[in-house]
């Protein structure tokens, strides 16, 4: 039984709205444990690439669930993720492995079955969950609940310099079709589709840094 203290903050949003390194700046500021659902969703994609399934194959992408031996450990900016005991880091931050993660996440039968691994990252002293859904399905009780977003020009031009910076090649107008293409795809999906959570703050950081929009929901969960 969790004790009053121990709570969950959901960060929803779109796929470049920085909501991975808000839930990542709050889950060290208050000591909690992170989840990054759409890691889950990567891997899961990543594992279906490598056996060459369908990715529109419904049934055979979630029978992998049963086989899906996942962990993450923490390294010193980013939770590192591990798929069949390999750090598979630089494949999924791949543009390709991401659009496979959208896509796989289209199905209901996959959506259902990962509710329970996702479910499972809730632990004393609480939980910092990123995703698409995670204030509107996987913890719908969450005490706080904010939406991210920023305009798809914005993202676009994050994502370049993040790939950047990693010393990968990237085209900033490939990167924005293929941000509003899988923002169309998210929000339409029939399972789970993309929104805000009705009692969410949500947050538009098109001109807020990183700094400005945690502080900005650090506040507000202090003030609560």
């Amino acid at each position: 039984m969790m004790d009053e203290d121990t709570f969950i903050v959901a960060i929803d949003g779109p796929s470049g709205s920085g909501k991975g390194s808000l839930a990542l700046n709050i889950a060290h500021e208050l000591g909690f444990h992170l989840l990054d659902s759409g890691a889950i969703y990567r891997l899961l994609a990543l594992k279906a690439l490598q056996q060459d399934i369908d990715l529109d194959d419904e049934k055979r992408v979630a029978g992998l669930i049963d086989l899906l031996d996942i962990r993450f450990e923490s390294g010193d900016e980013l939770s590192i993720p591990y798929l069949d005991n390999v750090d598979v880091s630089a494949e999924l931050r791949q543009e390709a492995t991401g659009d496979a993660a959208s896509k796989v996440a289209r199905h209901k039968r996959v959506r259902k079955g990962l509710l329970g691994l996702q479910r499972s990252f809730f632990k004393p002293p609480g939980l910092v969950a990123d995703g698409r859904d995670m204030g509107t399905v996987v913890f719908p009780d969450a005490r706080f609940k904010f939406f991210l977003y920023a305009s798809v020009e914005i993202r676009a031009q994050r994502r370049y310099k993040q790939l950047i910076n990693m010393g990968l090649s990237a085209n900033i107008a490939q990167l924005q079709a293929d941000i509003a293409e899988r923002d169309e795809r998210d929000l339409n999906r029939s399972a789970s589709p993309l929104k805000p959570a009705e009692d969410a703050l949500v947050v538009d950081s098109s001109l807020l840094d990183l700094a400005q929009v945690t502080e900005l929901v650090l506040s507000h969960i202090r003030e609560a």
